[in-house]
């Protein structure tokens, strides 16, 4: 079977986004350009992690190649538009991966489709500066999987970082006692042994 690689090499726009009210959302990257757009659906746990690690992927790029980062996005570069519509998932992420090109001084992106064996989401990471992620290796388990590839400045991987954070502190508030989110009628909270207050 064969994969379809969707590559924005650079975007016009990358964000995390939602779909529906907190508590039942639905997670998405989109990318645009090109007159393309594509969406890939994810678990928010993988947003949050993918802006974490895109945070280190950058700070590690100025200390090991002296790259010079922006320290947050320019507030007219802060994208609070919604997702581009209709949404139409192209597939379930189920690993993300990154590098950083240092003969381009660009943030490679790699979201890959959840295969039939994936249980859990996995972020793998790189920092080289070596070739950015090939899709042509013949010895790699998920060949036959659709990869949606991005390419950012550092400026625009600040940006997407920051509206990342943003999308998902947007969610329901945490439970001062246990963290779990509140929902709005409240909920059992397990320090409480089941009793509502």
């Amino acid at each position: 079977m064969t994969h379809q690689v969707h590559a924005f090499e650079p975007p016009e726009r990358f964000v995390a986004g939602t779909v529906g009210e907190p508590g039942d959302r639905t997670f998405f990257l989109q990318a645009r350009g090109g007159g393309r757009v594509v969406s890939v659906a994810l678990e928010k746990v993988q947003v949050s992690l993918l802006a974490e690690k895109l945070e280190e992927l950058l700070t590690e790029a100025s200390r090991r190649f002296g790259v010079e980062l922006p320290e947050t996005s320019p507030a007219a570069a802060s994208d609070n538009e919604p997702l581009d519509t209709p949404v139409d998932e192209e597939f379930r992420v189920g690993t993300l991966g990154l590098a950083f090109d240092v003969d381009t001084t660009t943030v490679v992106i790699e979201a890959i489709e959840a295969g039939e064996g994936d249980a859990e989401a996995d972020l793998a990471g790189d920092e080289d500066d070596e070739e950015p992620l090939d899709d042509d290796e013949d010895d790699e388990p998920d060949d036959d999987l659709d990869r949606l590839r991005v390419r950012l400045t550092p400026e625009a991987t600040r940006a997407f970082i920051d509206r990342a954070r943003r999308v998902v502190a947007a969610g329901r508030p945490p439970c001062p006692l246990c963290g779990q989110p509140l929902d709005p009628a409240g909920h059992l909270c397990p320090r409480h042994n089941g009793y509502h207050r």
